[in-house]
């Protein structure tokens, strides 16, 4: 069992992208913090590539490659923290990830995103996690084995969720 002091305030953004950088390591391949992009919120990714057939226990799957994208940003004026946590699949498009931007405001604070490529596709309201980042982490990865398989496609691509446990 993992334990997770609350006390948030402390928190130093290298530090914290380097210390998910060290749980990604037990579990995914080629993990790397690395700096964000000018456009992307909050100073660093961690990146990390899986294989989907084995993180999600299905060998019928249909690809064999993804990576996870998860990215803090810790001073935000707010009571919490902002994150990105994505699971993305070049080779189909897919983008699957829980958001704490303040974007869709409508949703509440956090909410479930699926992508076709760079367009939007489906947003779903998903629960807010007041906790450490880490514990942030760890239940959403944990989250990822039903988030993922429930995406609902037509025609060869994303068209949003269908029934899951957000």
């Amino acid at each position: 069992m993992v334990v997770f002091l609350a006390n948030r305030a402390n928190l130093q953004s290298k530090r914290l992208h380097d210390r998910i950088q060290n749980r990604l390591s037990g579990e995914f391949e080629n993990v790397r913090r690395q700096r964000a992009e000018p456009r992307e919120s909050g100073p660093y990714r961690v990146v990390a590539e899986v294989n989907p057939q084995q993180f999600l226990g299905d060998d019928t799957y249909p690809t064999a490659t993804a990576r996870v994208e998860i990215g803090f940003r810790l001073q935000t004026g707010d009571s919490h923290e902002r994150y990105w946590i994505n699971w993305i699949e070049p080779d189909r498009s897919l983008l699957v990830g829980w958001h704490q931007d303040g974007t869709h405001d409508d949703l509440g604070p956090v909410y479930l995103q699926v992508n076709d490529g760079a367009t939007s596709v489906a947003h779903e309201p998903a629960q807010f996690i007041d906790s450490h980042p880490l514990d942030v982490v760890e239940r959403r990865l944990n989250s990822l084995r039903d988030a993922v398989p429930a995406v609902e496609w037509k025609q060869g691509r994303p068209v949003g969720f269908g029934p899951m446990a957000l």
